[in-house]
C-alpha cells in the first residue's frame, strides 16, 4: 500500500495466543500501530471508548459479552474499521450485518490475515479522503471489479415504468432471477451490493443509487447510506433518544437507521404514534 498516515488498532480476544498472532502480523505493517488489547467484552467496551482506535480486531466469542454485543454496547463509539475474528464460519453472515470490513477464521494464516488488513486500510483511507456522505458513490465509480467476481443487476426500468417483479443477477454467462418480493434488504459495501433474499445472499456489482431507483417504486426504502430495506419486513422500530436507532426485521436482523431518515421512514410506513 502507498504511504499514508498511521492507523491506530486495538486487539480484543480472550485467547493469549490469538492476541499474540494478531499483534505479530500487525507489527509487520508500518502503517498500523497497536494501541491496546482487551480480553473480555466489558473490558473491550471501556478501552475502546477510552482509546478511540481506528481499527478493531474483534473476537466473536468472549466471556461476559460476545463481539456482537460489544458493538451493540458501543453504539456511536464503534470504530470505523472492524475485522471480526472467529472460529466458526456461521458468524460470517453476521459480520456483514454489523458492517464489518472483513472477517478471518481461526486458525488464520498470514496471507488471509494480511489481505483482511489491506482491505480494511483501503476502506478507511477512502472514507477519510472522500467523506462519509459520498464514500459509497465515489468508490463505485472509481473501482472496477475483475470480471466474474460478482454479478451485475440487469434491466433497471425507466422512472415511469411499474416496479419489476424480478431482477436478474448475471455472473458470467449465467443469470439468476430474483423475485423482488422476496428481497429482505440490500447492503452496499464499497463497490459491491449484497442482496439478501429468501435466505440467500447475492453478490452484485453496481450502484446503490440504481438499485434504489428501481426498488423504490415498490415497497422498499433507503434507511441508511448503505442500506435499503423491504418495508413489509420491518416489525420493530427501535428509536433512541439521541435520534439514532434501528429497525428489526421479521427474521431478527437489526439494521441501523440514519438519524436524518426517521421521519421519512415513519411516513412511508404510515406509522401513527399512540400511548
Amino acid at each position: 500500500m502507498s504511504a499514508g498516515r498511521t492507523f491506530r488498532a486495538m486487539v480484543v480476544d480472550d485467547e493469549p495466543a490469538a492476541r499474540e498472532a494478531v499483534r505479530t502480523f500487525l507489527d509487520r505493517i508500518p502503517r498500523v500501530e497497536v494501541i491496546g488489547e482487551a480480553t473480555t467484552g466489558r473490558e473491550a467496551v471501556e478501552r475502546i471508548r477510552a482509546l478511540g482506535p481506528d481499527l478493531l480486531f474483534l473476537d466473536v466469542q468472549m466471556p461476559d459479552l460476545d463481539g456482537f454485543a460489544v458493538l451493540e454496547e458501543l453504539g456511536r463509539d464503534v470504530p470505523a474499521g472492524i475485522v471480526l475474528v472467529t472460529a466458526h464460519d456461521e458468524y460470517a453472515q453476521r459480520a456483514f450485518e454489523v458492517h464489518a470490513l472483513d472477517y478471518v477464521m481461526k486458525p488464520f494464516g498470514r496471507p488471509r490475515f494480511m489481505a483482511a488488513v489491506e482491505r480494511a486500510l483501503r476502506r478507511l483511507e477512502a472514507e477519510e479522503a472522500l467523506g462519509l456522505a459520498d464514500t459509497l458513490q465515489a468508490l463505485i465509480r472509481s473501482v472496477r471489479l475483475r470480471e466474474g467476481e460478482a454479478g451485475s443487476v440487469l434491466g433497471v426500468p425507466a422512472p415511469t415504468e411499474a416496479p419489476p417483479a424480478r431482477i436478474g443477477v448475471r455472473v458470467g454467462t449465467r443469470t439468476t432471477l430474483i423475485e423482488v418480493a422476496e428481497i429482505d434488504w440490500v447492503e452496499a459495501d464499497r463497490d459491491l451490493l449484497r442482496v439478501h433474499a429468501a435466505g440467500k445472499v447475492h453478490l452484485v456489482s453496481g450502484r446503490m443509487q440504481e438499485l434504489e431507483h428501481m426498488l423504490a417504486r415498490g415497497r422498499f426504502h433507503r434507511i441508511h447510506r448503505s442500506t435499503i430495506v423491504n418495508l413489509d419486513r420491518i416489525q420493530v422500530l427501535d428509536r433512541e433518544r439521541d435520534g439514532g436507532g434501528a429497525v428489526v426485521l421479521a427474521d431478527g436482523v437489526r439494521l441501523r437507521v440514519a438519524r436524518g431518515r426517521w421521519e421519512e421512514l415513519e411516513r412511508v410506513l404510515g406509522v401513527e404514534w399512540k400511548g
